[in-house]
């Protein structure tokens, strides 16, 4: 889906999902039913999605004429720190924080900063997806993308805690946030200790990247067997390169298949900052992140990316995914065992 489809599929009407409303569980809705915008609204946006994010943008400003949308953009973290700062100062400058990870999500939510979010809006979620203060707005899933030439799904253990072990070459990329996030949250169910020693041992079989789309791509040309990546790095190269030598396998129950989460959270009362948030969850804009960002639509009823296995196979930890904001300690951590 281009750009201008976008912009044409928030423009015109649309029939709105037959699935019933109800407490427990909603459909998603179609940006038809949604009130018009109008006034000005401030939005603090993370960095992220090579600009699929500011495509989104742009359509809703088309859609409502009366609608000033400010934006200030940077890196998720400074921003979370900026809010804080703000409050601290007695002044708020933001009134809605788009952030790419639901770490800095967490850090301005404990700040006791957000406004609580209607219950209507909550239950579009996945039920393992709803907060009363913020919302997750897509997801991804931490994988082990793996070499197809050398090895099948069914040579990478289950286990993320067995991976050392495995004779493996494995690629990382340790100073990456979406890393940092994933030893929080084997912090979280492991403990320090047992995260440390995992580091320690991963490190004697490891070979370093910049970033994750460096160790997918690692994987494909054949440096390393087997990754820890977000699932879209691959999505994306193989979107690109459809016989690339590089597939998706996933561990169980552990931090090895976490699902992260982009989030919104309104940090000025009234109408305007929840109703910009509604479109972010709407029919139209779900689907074009999962089309163009292979990002996994966390509200009900929308299809997932292409080449994404069904939700339903995937067993990811049951973690608060605010408290992945606690990244201090895995700072320390990582630091201590030698891998930063």
């Amino acid at each position: 889906m281009k750009r201008r489809t976008l912009l044409q599929g928030l423009a015109t009407t649309a029939t709105l999902s037959a699935l019933p409303w109800s407490a427990s569980r909603a459909a998603a809705v179609s940006v038809d039913s949604l009130p018009k915008l109008s006034g000005d609204l401030t939005l603090y946006l993370g960095r992220g999605e090579g600009g699929l994010y500011e495509n989104v943008l742009e359509a809703i400003k088309k859609r409502n004429p009366d609608f000033t949308l400010n934006i200030r953009r940077g890196p998720t973290a400074a921003l979370a720190n900026a809010i804080l700062a703000e409050a601290q100062a007695g002044v708020r400058r933001a009134d809605v924080f788009w952030a790419v990870d639901s770490g800095a999500i967490g850090v301005v939510n404990e700040a006791g900063l957000a406004q609580t979010l209607p219950a209507d809006l909550q239950t579009q979620m996945q039920p393992e997806f709803r907060y009363p203060t913020w919302s997750p707005v897509t997801g991804r899933i931490r994988t082990l993308p793996y070499h197809t030439k050398r090895l099948t799904a069914q040579d990478i253990p289950t286990d993320i805690m067995a991976l050392p072990d495995s004779g493996l070459r494995m690629g990382w990329a340790p100073a990456y946030a979406s890393f940092q996030s994933f030893v929080t949250a084997m912090r979280i169910l492991k403990g320090d200790d047992a995260t440390a020693d995992w580091l320690q041992r991963v490190q004697k079989n490891a070979k370093s990247y910049a970033g994750e789309l460096g160790v997918v791509m690692g994987v494909e040309r054949g440096e390393v067997d087997v990754g820890f990546a977000n699932h879209y790095y691959t999505l994306r190269l193989k979107a690109g390169k459809p016989d690339a030598a590089v597939d998706l396998a996933f561990t169980r129950n552990d931090a090895g298949c976490l699902v992260n989460a982009s989030g919104i959270l309104a940090l000025a009362p009234g109408e305007l900052a929840t109703n910009f948030i509604r479109y972010l969850l709407t029919t139209e804009v779900q689907s074009y992140l999962a089309r163009e960002a292979y990002e996994v639509p966390l509200v009900e009823n929308i299809a997932p990316p292409a080449g994404l296995p069904a939700m339903s196979t995937v067993s990811p930890p049951k973690v608060d995914l605010t408290q992945l904001a606690d990244l201090k300690p895995t700072l320390t951590l990582m630091r201590k065992a030698g891998v930063l």
